[in-house]
């Protein structure tokens, strides 16, 4: 059996989203799985919406999730004269013919279609020009284009997601494949595309479940071997509603800037519409591989859960080695504004990566461990302050001044436990009511590492400062 070809073929007029990464993500899998090979095609016949920007932003998009294309890129538009030749032999073997109606005669068609109630559906009236007519508007210089002959007889394909979808030859009009600048039309730009590249599999989202009866009907035409087609569901929101901006960030590259890495995105992915068996969430690449099937796929629409993308992301954050994390660490710091050199800044990511679900949250714990200043007090640290009144900053004070009296020499983690224990059980106070203040007044958090390690990480001097600060907030 020849090896499956997939492809993955986005327009670059717009960014990378979430979706089209998804559509990448499970072509590459079925390739990686079966020992395929994966296409990488831009489809920028849109001369006037693509760009240069947009195309780079894909690449650098599918290099980031780690979708890696076996052949390509290739760009449709340089295919121009084969989508032409596709066309004229369509056009010599009579399964196709110039349509000479101008804009004006469709739209008064469209117009008197809608006058009756109906759905406008071209009537194929140039189909049955006289030849000496068609001949004498060519000699003319009339523009034209050029229609596919739909044949009146069953459309079907056993889809791998949803089953048969069975579409009717006579429901559809004989459809535009050439326009009358010589440039081809979507269907049939893709199924020649999909011919030459000898594309077996297509894998897509099944909002283009309505082309796949015509390019059913180019791919007979052209007596060419129609691939298996697998239309993926949709993405929703939390609320049930298609993807968009409102739900936030929708594009891949808008994750990497949130602080998501990709080995979490790319599993995260993966289980949107597809599933292992089982009750498997955490997934490295090899599972993923192996486990992948177009069985796996489920025909309902998936929802993107960014509340669960980011606590899977907080797992491969809590299993990453510090030396992997560490560049995305300093990046982030820098941006911050918060000076790290000279400092080794993985024993800080190992005591903060397990509390830490993006790059940004982990960056930012780090940050307030070194010089850089302390974010606000979050959600829960507000409430607990305001919880304890005015006990907060008298327990503060009580640790302060215990502190205050051990040398620099002495400051490390377990005589630090030692002295606010000391005076904690000195005022009557439960340990628990001393750290918790000082923990709010290092980080701005109610979750760290243990509060004594903190104070020794961030040391005397920045511990005092914001212990007081806080005080006397």
């Amino acid at each position: 059996m020849t090896a499956p070809r997939v492809r993955f073929a986005p327009s670059p007029t717009g960014y990378l989203h979430v979706g089209g990464a998804r559509t990448a993500l499970f072509n590459w899998l079925y390739a990686r799985k079966t020992g395929g090979t994966f296409v990488l095609r831009i489809e920028d016949t849109d001369r006037e919406r693509s760009t240069e920007a947009h195309t780079r932003v894909i690449l650098e998009g599918l290099a980031w999730l780690g979708v890696a294309w076996d052949e390509g890129p290739f760009f449709q538009g340089a295919f121009g004269d084969r989508h032409r030749a596709d066309a004229e032999r369509l056009l010599t073997a009579g399964a196709a013919y110039r349509c000479f109606c101008t804009r004006e005669e469709l739209d008064a068609q469209r117009a008197a279609a809608e006058r009756t109630g109906g759905g406008f559906r071209y009537d194929g009236r140039c189909r049955r020009l006289p030849a000496g007519d068609i001949t004498a508007r060519l000699a003319a210089g009339v523009p034209f284009t050029i229609r596919l002959v739909v044949p009146d007889t069953e459309l079907a394909w056993d889809d791998a997601v949803h089953g048969r979808i069975s579409f009717q030859g006579r429901d559809l009009d004989d459809f535009v494949i050439l326009r009358s600048d010589g440039t081809a039309i979507y269907n049939l730009a893709v199924v020649s595309d999909d011919i030459a590249m000898r594309i077996t599999h297509v894998i897509r989202g099944d909002d283009h479940v309505s082309n796949t009866p015509k390019q059913i009907a180019l791919y007979r035409a052209l007596g060419a071997a129609e691939p298996v087609f697998a239309h993926v569901p949709m993405i929703l929101g939390t609320d049930g509603k298609k993807l968009s901006k409102r739900h936030g960030a929708t594009a891949v590259g808008d994750y990497q800037d949130l602080g998501i890495v990709p080995a979490a995105m790319r599993n995260f992915l993966a289980l949107l519409g597809w599933s292992p068996g089982g009750d498997r969430e955490i997934m490295p690449e090899a599972e993923l591989v192996d486990a992948f099937s177009l069985d796996g796929i489920q025909s309902k629409p998936a929802v993107f859960d960014t509340v669960k993308l980011e606590w899977m992301n907080g797992q491969y954050l809590s299993a990453a080695p510090a030396d992997t994390l560490l560049p995305a660490v300093e990046r982030q710091l820098a941006s911050l504004g918060v000076a790290s050199a000279g400092r080794d800044l993985r024993p800080l990511i190992d005591a903060v990566k397990v509390r830490s679900r993006t790059i940004l949250q982990l960056a930012g714990q780090v940050a307030v461990r070194l010089e850089g200043p302390r974010g606000e007090p979050d959600e829960r640290a507000t409430a607990l302050r305001r919880k304890m009144g005015p006990a907060f900053a008298h327990n503060l004070s009580v640790v302060a001044e215990a502190l205050s009296a051990v040398p620099a020499a002495e400051w490390t983690a377990d005589v630090l436990l030692e002295r606010v224990k000391a005076a904690a059980d000195a005022a009557g106070l439960k340990l628990g009511d001393a750290m918790q203040p000082v923990r709010i007044a290092l980080t701005g958090s109610t979750v760290s590492e243990p509060v004594n390690e903190l104070l020794a990480t961030v040391g005397p001097e920045a511990s005092l400062r914001r212990i007081h600060a806080a005080a006397a907030a």
